[in-house]
């Protein structure tokens, strides 16, 4: 009896192969499903603004562990192999939707704390977050603006500074004027809650009601206090929104919001802050930039990364608290103002020390520094996105503008709003990744 002879088409078809190959076929198809599952539910976990753009993402999911590559494409394989000979195209992006200019400040009071408004859930921004009295410039209030595009639509002028003075008379009714002998305006709850009516609803200009009363918005009190611009791949709201600081007059009674020395020494009183009767806010109040920290941290309220950093940086030097005299609270604020000035913006208590390298955005002054969060990676460890701050946005690349190297933010998005928000220097959040990759990598290879 002749011996059958197999030849290389049979063996390739033949049921003893197909049994070996299968296998090997559905572990590679389920391999690919689920790493296109945890490609997709970790860019779930970053939602807008600051979720990742494809590159980004490709890029980072590229880097997550040594044996892990890029997202595939859900075509089948064949499909695939024919793809690598034909001229690849790059998806062109849209361009980025335009910024709106916008200012907020950063008020403290006579006893140094911190003014937040809690902001309506139904809110189009920040919404049931804690936020800085602020928001868009008006060319019905404040007159021309900036005009898009244009390099002064990120510089501070006279109608980022309109804006803030207003926006915080109508979203609390403090009012940041003076009189003409230069102490603070005070005047009746009545006149001030009709004018503050009359402003919001766009029935008065802003100046011509303060002169009706005899006053003059006081944009030179005002600081700097950087400019934050609503990253290209957030949501169709993007804003260019310059911070300031404002500093009340130091009280005579500092356990008070009560009567305040002005300039030339005369009284007036600072209103309590009040809400705008639920339009855009529910409350509005003082505390110590600390206490507003440990409240987002146990997860009381809800700050976004912005209103964290800006406080983080400003409790390293204004305490608050009630029972501090008024001399203790002008030294705070003149350690304040000495750090907002100085520059580099870098202390030599980072990591590294007097030895480390300064990055050139630390020469760029508190003033003038321009943020566009964007995200660095994920973290192994907890799971976090580290934010980094060091970018002006896509509407000033290119020019010498910039934020803060050294610096950035860890931040958990969840439904409800960022948590577990965190101010960490860039190189210790750097070496511990590079740590945790390593003890991955030594677990890897034990396996």
């Amino acid at each position: 009896m002749a011996r059958a002879r197999l030849c290389l088409h049979c063996v390739r078809n033949s049921a003893l192969s197909r049994a070996v190959t299968k296998p090997l076929k559905d572990i590679r198809v389920k391999v690919d499903i689920i790493r296109r599952q945890h490609h997709s539910r970790v860019a779930t976990e970053l939602p807008q603004p600051y979720s990742l753009p494809p590159y980004t993402a490709k890029r980072y999911f590229s880097k997550m562990t040594p044996r892990q590559s890029a997202p595939t494409s859900t075509s089948s394989p064949s499909s695939r192999a024919g793809a690598s000979d034909k001229p690849q195209t790059k998806t062109k992006r849209p361009p980025p939707t335009p910024v709106r200019p916008s200012s907020s400040i950063l008020l403290i009071s006579p006893n140094n704390q911190v003014l937040l408004l809690h902001r309506v859930q139904t809110s189009k921004s920040f919404a049931s977050a804690h936020v800085f009295p602020g928001g868009n410039l008006s060319s019905f209030h404040e007159g021309p603006l900036p005009e898009p595009g244009s390099e002064s639509l990120h510089e501070d002028s006279l109608v980022y500074r309109l804006a803030a003075v207003r926006e915080t008379f109508e979203e609390s009714g403090i009012l940041l004027a003076k009189t003409k002998d230069g102490s603070l305006l005070g005047l009746s709850d009545q006149v001030r809650e009709a004018g503050r009516k009359a402003v919001h609803g766009n029935t008065i200009k802003f100046i011509d009601w303060l002169v009706s009363v005899g006053g003059i918005p006081d944009t030179d009190g005002l600081t700097p206090f950087t400019r934050w611009i609503t990253p290209p791949n957030g949501p169709n709201r993007r804003f260019s929104t310059q911070m300031y600081i404002y500093m009340l007059p130091l009280s005579a009674a500092s356990a008070s919001l009560g009567p305040t020395a002005g300039a030339e020494g005369h009284e007036v009183i600072i209103p309590t802050p009040t809400h705008d009767g639920g339009l855009e806010h529910t409350a509005a109040a003082f505390d110590d930039p600390s206490n507003w920290i440990s409240r987002a941290r146990s997860g009381e309220i809800i700050l976004f990364p912005p209103q964290f950093f800006l406080l983080h940086i400003v409790s390293q030097f204004i305490k608050g608290g009630d029972t501090s005299s008024a001399r203790n609270y002008q030294t705070e604020r003149e350690g304040l103002m000495e750090f907002l000035s100085r520059t580099p913006t870098v202390r030599s208590d980072r990591p590294g020390g007097k030895e480390a390298r300064i990055h050139a955005t630390a020469s760029i002054p508190w003033a003038d520094k321009v943020i566009s969060p964007t995200v660095l990676f994920m973290r192994q460890s907890d799971r976090r996105v580290v934010l980094g701050l060091d970018k002006p946005g896509p509407e000033l690349k290119g020019t010498k503008r910039g934020g803060d190297w050294d610096r950035v933010v860890l931040v958990s998005f969840r439904k409800e709003g960022p948590r577990d928000v965190e101010v960490r220097w860039r190189e210790d959040v750097l070496r511990e990744e590079r740590e945790a990759e390593r003890k991955e990598a030594e677990r890897g290879a034990k396996l």
